[in-house]
């Protein structure tokens, strides 16, 4: 009598790798998400190259298993009478729990690894739900893109290219004008080939205006916030639009436009006159912006301190440009050892512009420079044609 053996194999074990690595990937983009206020401000990445690799801790995840007593005690499956669900029957150790009480404990802590995550992957998390606000069709620029296709036809070109069908079209349209109900004769004058193009995408323009506070009352702290802050905010921009143009202006008395690395190096030094940067804000988008073909964004960032004979003429020239403008912020940064006291002058005269449009904020510490980026760009429903995915 011939044996036989029945053997039944669980191809979901085959899975069950691949189901942790990506359980594993979801665990490490919660724990960046959740602590994203402190990684955007970290100083590391700030100054570094663009191609920085984080570390970024995430606690470890618990698998279900069997927990064997390893001291080897007598237990029984029964207690003696009139316990109630949820009563204490022991405690193991010295009666603490992971990191409870003083001294050493005998309880195992928590444990946490370091990932490595890149810059790219950081920005996807950091930038995937920010957007300029109020973006509006306005007139369009033909951009090209990396996109070719087979998008006209013509008389001449490589034989490998030919366009079989318009071909015999014009073979017989040209026969039936002559009499001929057919294909042949076939002419070279019937040849069509089919040509390679680019795409060309139409997106709207914007404008933005990076206006920062250079003035010697910037300390170390005010400096490095507003830095972090348009360092994202450039980073941003270009890695979700290819349309935007970025202006960057320093002022202290006086403003003036720089280049991108003078704006993130530039040292402080003088007194402070805000109405200074707006007044050139307004004439670079009069010569080169016009609002009619422009989305235009100002943002600027001070410590406040500015002079109190200037503080109307401020508000006045943020009314000017918001008349021309689809949105505009300003940070104002409280340096820790002032924090106790109230809004400077600036911020408390800023509260008199009731625009929708006009976003302000206050930071005063280095986590808060995520939240601003959120304040500023956060999408308040307008259409935004210009975006790339």
């Amino acid at each position: 009598m011939a044996g036989f053996a029945v053997f039944h194999e669980d191809w979901s074990l085959y899975r069950k790798g691949r189901l942790d690595q990506q359980r594993h990937q979801e665990k490490i983009k919660d724990a960046i998400r959740k602590n994203l206020a402190d990684i955007v401000a970290e100083e590391s990445i700030i100054l570094s190259d663009g191609k920085k690799v984080l570390k970024v801790p995430i606690r470890s995840l618990e698998e279900y298993r069997f927990r064997y007593d390893f001291r080897q005690r007598e237990h029984a499956g029964q207690g003696q009478g009139g316990s109630k669900v949820g009563d204490i029957i022991a405690r193991d150790g010295a009666g603490r729990g992971p990191g409870q009480g003083p001294g050493a404990g005998e309880q195992p802590g928590v444990d946490y690894y370091e990932t490595e995550v890149t810059l790219e992957e950081l920005e996807e998390l950091i930038f995937e739900d920010l957007g300029l606000p109020n973006l509006r069709r306005k007139k369009e620029a033909l951009l090209p893109t990396d996109t070719w296709r087979f998008g006209d036809v013509r008389r001449t070109g490589l034989m490998s290219n030919v366009d079989k069908r318009r071909t015999l079209l014009e073979a017989l349209r040209r026969n039936a004008m002559a009499g001929r109900n057919s294909f042949t004769p076939l002419a070279p004058e019937d040849l069509r080939f089919r040509t390679w193009e680019e795409e060309i995408r139409r997106e709207s323009q914007a404008a933005v205006l990076a206006m920062m506070d250079t003035s010697g009352s910037m300390g170390s702290f005010e400096k490095y916030i507003a830095r972090s802050f348009f360092y994202w905010m450039v980073r941003f921009l270009r890695t979700k639009y290819q349309n935007v143009q970025i202006v960057f202006l320093a002022h202290h008395t006086e403003a003036r436009e720089v280049t991108e690395q003078e704006f993130f190096t530039k040292g402080e030094s003088g007194g402070t006159r805000c109405s200074s940067v707006y007044r050139l804000a307004l004439e670079i988008i009069g010569q080169r912006f016009p609002p009619e073909d422009f989305n235009i964004y100002p943002f600027h960032f001070s410590d406040g301190d500015n002079l109190s004979s200037d503080n109307d003429r401020c508000v006045e020239l943020i009314h000017a440009l918001l008349e021309v403008s689809s949105a505009a912020g300003y940070g104002e940064i409280v340096s820790p050892h002032y924090a106790h006291l109230s809004s400077s002058t600036l911020m408390s005269v800023y509260q008199k512009v009731k625009d929708p449009r006009f976003v302000s904020v206050v930071i005063r510490d280095r986590s808060e420079v995520y939240p601003a980026l959120r304040a500023f760009f956060t999408d308040r429903g307008a259409a935004q044609p210009g975006q790339t995915a």
